[in-house]
């Protein structure tokens, strides 16, 4: 068994990972696992500069091979925000407080015209330096309320054309196989092999 930390204290993101490598015999772990690993500055204007900095801080601070994500939702109408500022848009990753902001800064935006899209860089760094970087999105709309109450983050403000619902009420299983994150982890998936073998 080998070890793999996905560098998130989010247990949603977590879960997601973990169902994409269970056919792997490889140990997931996260931040949550660790008691030493510094505070990392994600004060990147990119998403593959924060996820850099994220991966790069993990591996220093474990010796583990580390798979790091940036991730946001850039609304149109907005043009690009909240971006990579997205957990932080309210304050500090307060899921509803980012949201009522966002439906807040979209008051009086026709629905036609709520379009957006959630973008993930994946950053996957290894002790040795070797380093492979993929990216995934997921076309939607923004909601004017939030329908379900599974997912986190936006999901409930995302409305997803194939299901014809919002991304949180979706399983885990329907949400993976349309979002942003899984859309770059079958982007890394085959490139994964090589890049864990050297």
């Amino acid at each position: 068994m080998k070890t793999l930390i996905i560098a998130t204290n989010n247990p949603g993101k977590a879960r997601e990972f973990a169902e994409m490598f269970k056919d792997y015999e490889i140990t997931v772990k996260t931040l949550a696992d660790f008691t030493d690993i510094p505070e990392i500055t994600e004060n990147g204007i990119t998403f593959e500069e924060n996820a850099t900095k994220k991966a790069t801080v993990v591996v220093k601070a474990t010796g583990l091979p580390v798979i790091a994500d940036d991730s946001g939702l850039m609304v149109d109408a907005l043009h690009g925000d909240p971006g990579v500022f997205s957990a932080r848009y309210a304050g500090d990753h307060n899921d509803a407080a980012n949201n009522a902001k966002l439906l807040a800064n979209l008051g009086g935006v026709p629905e036609a015209q709520r379009t957006a899209t959630f973008h993930t860089t994946l950053v996957a760094l290894k002790p040795n330096g070797q380093k492979l970087v993929v990216n995934g999105e997921l076309k939607g709309r923004i909601l004017i309320a939030p329908r379900g109450d599974n997912g986190f983050g936006y999901d409930p403000l995302f409305w997803s054309d194939k299901f014809q619902c919002s991304l949180a009420q979706l399983t885990d299983a329907q949400k993976n196989s349309i979002s942003h994150r899984g859309a770059a982890l079958r982007q890394l998936m085959p490139k994964f092999d090589e890049w864990w073998a050297n």
